[in-house]
């Protein structure tokens, strides 16, 4: 210890900054350990996810229960929040004691400072505010987590990360948005719970209803039962009747009950298998003038990392398509 005491008293004027040196060590393997430490435990609560519903891909948990999808994306959102909160503690406290060594008068005018400068900027430091509030209480109330589609009203896509102050999502053309926690309103998350494939399908005005929606339903229920598909349709198919009465065409709507991230892919294949059922029927569907998408369509396709496979239209067909017919 004496020795300790005369070498420090032997550094003279360095004694400042060597303390300054220490201080910001300490600090960065403080942050280093927390850091490690938050990761392990995201890991080691990620890995025996997987490992209790036997699995090796994040993905795949799609196909267990619920619980253990939330667990996972909700254990990775706490994660970087947790993650953020640390770096800032740490940076904050880290400052304040390397201005208290370097000039020990400092404290008392750093408050004065810190009031002035907290009165002056208050106004607009309660954004900043609102935002780490509001990104905490969405994490913790589970409102959605890293992997989860969502609609947050300024973007809708696949949520990569759960800062302090920022959410990231990434939408169906792959551009990535920064969205302020305090801006979200309203979350609309697409992966939680369960989905609802709704199949629209137009039949001739002059078949007969009764036996298209038995077709319909018989189709969609030996796609129920497909070993396949099984896991993924939670509820049995269920056709609600006629949507819509035109003079081209009868709408007859199909849903069938999927896990979230089911939809799509059931949606695909059921469309594929009426098809092969109003065709060996001999049942031909109308030509329809327009399709117009809206809402969800777009950001539920969307799996992660995985990227939607989508095919360009012709210039020639859509124009074609789309311009009005000559009356004579």
């Amino acid at each position: 210890m004496d020795a300790l005491q005369s070498w420090w008293d032997g550094l003279g004027g360095w004694q400042v900054p060597v303390r300054v040196l220490i201080i910001i060590v300490v600090a960065t393997l403080i942050r280093l350990v927390l850091q490690f430490v938050i990761a392990r435990v995201v890991r080691t609560i990620v890995t025996g996810v997987k490992k209790r519903q036997g699995v090796h891909d994040t993905q795949a948990l799609a196909a267990t229960p619920l619980a253990a999808v939330r667990i996972v994306q909700r254990t990775r959102a706490l994660g970087g929040v947790l993650s953020s909160v640390v770096t800032t503690v740490v940076v904050i406290v880290a400052l304040l004691l390397v201005i208290t060594t370097i000039s020990p008068d400092a404290a008392g005018a750093f408050s004065l400072i810190t009031a002035a400068v907290g009165a002056g900027l208050g106004f607009g430091a309660q954004n900043i505010v609102r935002d780490t509030l509001n990104g905490i209480f969405m994490v913790i109330e589970d409102q959605f987590g890293v992997g989860d589609v969502v609609d947050l009203g300024p973007a809708t896509g696949v949520v990569e990360s759960v800062g302090i102050r920022v959410t990231d999502i990434r939408d169906v053309n792959g551009t990535l948005w920064h969205v302020r926690n305090g801006e979200i309103v309203r979350v609309g998350n697409l992966s939680q719970g369960w989905a609802r494939a709704i199949i629209d399908l137009a039949v001739p005005y002059e078949v007969d209803i009764e036996d298209v929606e038995a077709r319909i339903l018989a189709t969609a229920v030996t796609l129920q039962h497909d070993p396949k598909w099984r896991r993924l349709i939670i509820e049995k198919p269920e056709v609600w009747g006629i949507e819509s009465i035109s003079a081209e065409a009868i709408v007859i709507r199909l849903v069938v009950k999927t896990r979230t991230s089911a939809k799509d892919d059931v949606a695909r294949e059921l469309r594929a298998r009426l098809k092969r059922t109003l065709d060996d029927a001999g049942i031909r569907l109308p030509a329809l003038n327009s399709i117009v998408l809206s809402g969800y369509e777009g950001a539920g396709s969307i799996r992660g990392a995985r990227t939607p496979k989508t095919q360009p239209v012709p210039l020639g067909e859509q124009a074609s398509s789309s311009a009005p017919k000559d009356p004579s």
